[in-house]
C-alpha cells in the first residue's frame, strides 16, 4: 500500500470514528438520527473532500489532468454543506410550540464539517472539535437542564357547552398551577356542543404543568384537553 492510500484510509478511520462518537451520543439520548447516520455523513464528507484533495491520483494520464488538478477545492467542501443541509431539515418537526431535532440537525452539521476537516488532513483540528462536540452535546445539557428557564405550554380545554367553566374560573385555576396565560382564543366545535379555550402558557417549573394535568385529569366537567410543552 502506498504512502497516499495509506493516509487516505487514515482519514476515511479517523472520520468514521468522529462521526460513530457523535452518532453514539445521539442514539443513547433517543434521536431520530444517531450512530450510523453521523458515521456515514461523516465518512461521506471525507471521502468526497479527499475526492477533490487527491484530483492527481485519479486524473493522472488524463489530457486534462492540468486543468481539472488547478480547480478549487472548496467547492466541494460548499457543495457537501448544502446537501447536508437537506438532510439537517429532515429531522427538524413542530408539535404545537415545540421545534424539535434542530441539535440533532446541528449535529448532523457540525459532524459532516468534521468530515470535510479529515478529508483535508487537518487532524489536531478536527479531533479537538470532535471532542468539543461531544462536551457540547453531554455536558452543556447537564448544565442546561439546571439553569432557571421560562417554559411554554400550548393548553387547550374543551367543555361540553351546557357546562363551560367562565374565563375568570379557568384563569384562576391556571394561576392556582403556578403558570401564567400568555394568551388565550376561543372556538366552538361538534357544530356548537363544544366550547374550547386555546391558551399558551408560562410557568418556571415543569412540576407546574405536571400538576395542572393531574388536577385536569380529575375534572368532572372537563370533555377533553391538551397540554403540550414547549421542552
Amino acid at each position: 500500500m502506498s504512502d497516499v492510500s495509506l493516509a487516505i484510509v487514515l482519514n476515511l478511520g479517523a472520520a468514521w470514528l468522529a462521526g460513530s462518537l457523535i452518532g453514539l451520543e445521539r442514539s443513547y439520548h433517543g434521536r431520530p438520527a444517531g450512530f450510523r447516520t453521523h458515521a456515514l455523513v461523516c465518512g461521506a464528507s471525507a471521502m468526497l473532500m479527499l475526492v477533490s484533495v487527491h484530483q492527481g491520483e485519479w486524473m493522472a494520464g488524463s489530457s486534462l489532468a492540468e486543468t481539472a488538478i488547478r480547480t478549487d477545492p472548496t467547492r466541494m467542501a460548499q457543495g457537501i454543506m448544502t446537501g447536508i443541509g437537506f438532510l439537517g431539515a429532515g429531522v427538524i418537526f413542530k408539535e404545537g410550540l415545540t421545534v424539535r431535532g434542530l441539535t440533532t440537525a446541528a449535529s448532523i452539521w457540525v459532524t459532516s464539517a468534521l468530515g470535510i476537516l479529515f478529508g483535508i488532513g487537518f487532524f489536531y483540528l478536527a479531533v479537538v472539535a470532535t471532542i468539543a462536540t461531544l462536551v457540547t452535546l453531554s455536558t452543556f445539557r447537564w448544565v442546561e437542564n439546571r439553569l432557571p428557564s421560562k417554559l411554554f405550554a400550548d393548553h387547550m380545554l374543551c367543555y361540553a357547552i351546557e357546562a363551560v367553566d367562565d374565563e375568570a374560573k379557568v384563569r384562576k385555576m391556571i394561576t392556582e398551577h403556578g403558570c401564567t396565560i400568555k394568551s388565550m382564543s376561543y372556538s366552538l366545535g361538534e357544530r356548537g356542543t363544544l366550547y374550547r379555550y386555546h391558551m399558551v402558557l408560562q410557568t418556571n417549573h415543569q412540576q407546574n404543568l405536571a400538576r395542572l394535568a393531574a388536577y385536569l385529569r380529575d375534572s368532572n366537567t372537563i370533555q377533553e384537553y391538551r397540554l403540550v410543552s414547549s421542552t
